[in-house]
């Protein structure tokens, strides 16, 4: 049978408040409250930025030359899956088809977003990595597990600022950084109560 795949919508993409050079890209489940945080580098927040914004750069980058590359050969990208979180990382594959037959190609979450926005096409996921690590917006007391990033290197949390403050704190902070759209701030605060919860 089968697993269920769930829609994810872009959100929002801001820059890194903690880690220069890094930025957070935001899904969101299509039909529910869910946000999906995920790091991702500056180069790759440009090439999806860009798209986003239908801005033209003077020359084609990367991402708009793998497009022209695959559409001269009749290749599309149906879909983008992120199918898998291994310690912290997400995985993402290519859906492609050349016409006659369909091929999943592995790549890195932010190149395979920054594809899905070009191609048009649908960004999916599983249940099993939205409940693990997806951030919930209304409910606020389900505290998700530990999140991911692409692959960018990720500072652990910074126990200068969160560890001094009681749980409490800790999830009322949670829910300001929510409300402000800081949802980088907000996935470190996750970590450290997360990071609680298992001590």
């Amino acid at each position: 049978m089968a697993v269920k795949k769930l829609k994810l919508e872009i959100v929002g993409l801001s820059y890194s408040q903690t880690q220069t050079g890094a930025y957070a890209l935001v899904l969101g489940e299509a039909k529910g409250k869910r946000r999906l945080p995920i790091i991702i580098g500056g180069f790759e927040a440009q090439a999806i930025a860009i798209e986003l914004e239908k801005m033209t750069p003077s020359r084609p980058l990367t991402h708009d030359l793998f497009k022209s590359f695959a559409e001269t050969f009749n290749i599309l990208v149906n879909e983008v899956i992120i199918y898998n979180l291994v310690e912290g990382i997400f995985f993402a594959k290519l859906i492609c088809n050349d016409g006659s037959r369909d091929v999943e190609i592995d790549a890195r979450t932010s190149d395979a977003i920054a594809l899905a926005v070009r191609f048009d096409c649908p960004i999916y996921t599983y249940e099993f990595i939205l409940s693990s690590a997806g951030i919930i917006l209304e409910d606020q007391a389900a505290i998700p597990e530990a999140g991911g990033s692409e692959e960018v290197s990720v500072e652990s949390t910074d126990n200068g600022e969160f560890g001094s403050r009681s749980t409490e704190e800790l999830k009322e902070m949670l829910n300001q950084a929510l409300g402000n759209e800081e949802y980088e701030r907000a996935s470190k605060i996750r970590d450290e109560l997360n990071q609680r919860k298992k001590s």
